[in-house]
């Protein structure tokens, strides 16, 4: 029987080493440790893309309920601080349609894309707020339509 040659005795040898335990200074060979944020504290998901979704959903319902609550404030302040001024916020804060949710979400990330689509919302909110202002002055300015006075009663002193 012939011995093996040179390479085969190498190749035994090196299965032979990454089987057995490791030697001196070697740390064991182990599982890849879990992902780690800055701070020491451990990531929901080994994966990246799913870690990134979930910080944009958190991030996303953070805002959604911080703009909320925002909202409502300052709708408050306009209407008035009592019971009647709140209902009447709250109505039109978690009332609001699908339709005009969406129209907001769309100004919002038409703002956000490009310094063109700020100017375009900006010159549209300053358009409407003049406008608003425009309809105030003008109720002011009528006179109210109030039923015409009664004609004067005839005199009974003829």
């Amino acid at each position: 029987m012939a011995r093996p040659g040179r390479a085969a005795r190498r190749t035994r040898k090196a299965k032979a080493q990454t089987q057995a335990e490791p030697q001196g200074d070697q740390p064991p060979l182990a599982a890849e440790p879990p992902p780690r944020a800055g701070a020491g504290l451990p990531l929901p998901s080994p994966r990246a893309s799913t870690n990134v979704m979930i910080a944009d959903i958190v991030l996303r319902a953070a805002g959604s309920l911080l703009r909320d609550r925002l909202e409502k404030g300052l709708l408050v302040q306009s209407y008035g601080l009592d019971e009647k001024g709140r209902a009447k916020a709250t109505r039109l804060i978690e009332g609001r349609s699908i339709g005009a949710s969406l129209a907001l979400w769309g100004a919002s990330h038409l703002a956000r894309r490009s310094p063109l689509g700020l100017a375009l919302v900006a010159g549209s909110l300053a358009l409407k707020v003049l406008y608003d202002r425009g309809k105030r002055l003008e109720t002011k300015r009528r006179p109210s339509r109030r039923q015409p006075a009664a004609p004067p009663a005839p005199d009974d002193k003829a």
